[in-house]
């Protein structure tokens, strides 16, 4: 049997309205409950608060926004990564020395902070998608996170290995 271009397209289409419905209505999982390594739990759209979540929550109720969740989930389950890692509460406790990082001043903290970075965990822990993502909203000091390391730097520190990180940055300053 053979199929002409025609047939060919509506069996596509078929199938793509089929999987956008199912992705659509199916139940929602609750996500499993995660403690950080301090012990306290998890709060979503806190501690990263440039990816702002709408008033009803991180992923709002329109169909584009439930068609992009359920995107994320399949190709999340597909690729075996987790798709909607929780993301940290609020630091507790002062704010981290970010000046101590080399190559970042007092105008790039208070930008860091302004994006609620305070802690060397916080910029340690970002993989290459997140530390982009922050980068874009850096303002005049976009391209330096990567320029000057600072995710790496900040793990040495967030990790309490000063002479790591004097080893492969050189002195550690303030």
């Amino acid at each position: 049997m053979t199929f002409d271009a025609t047939t060919i397209g509506i069996i596509v289409a078929v199938l793509a309205v089929l999987i956008l419905g199912f992705l659509i209505m199916r139940p929602k999982k609750a996500a499993p409950r995660v403690e950080r390594p301090d012990g306290a739990p998890y709060v979503a759209n806190t501690e990263r608060p440039y990816m702002k979540a709408k008033k009803d929550g991180p992923e709002g109720n329109g169909v584009t926004d439930e068609v992009a969740a359920a995107t994320t989930d399949v190709a999340g389950e597909v690729l075996g990564v987790e798709a909607h890692r929780e993301l940290a509460g609020a630091p507790a406790g002062p704010a981290d020395d970010l000046t101590r990082l080399k190559g970042v001043g007092p105008k790039m903290v208070a930008r860091l902070h302004e994006l609620g970075i305070t802690r060397y965990a916080q910029l340690g822990g970002f993989n290459d998608t997140e530390l982009a993502h922050l980068d874009e909203r850096m303002g005049p000091f976009r391209g330096r996170l990567a320029r000057d390391r600072v995710a790496e730097q900040a793990g040495y520190l967030a990790r309490g290995d000063v002479d790591g990180f004097e080893v492969k940055f050189g002195k550690l300053g303030g």
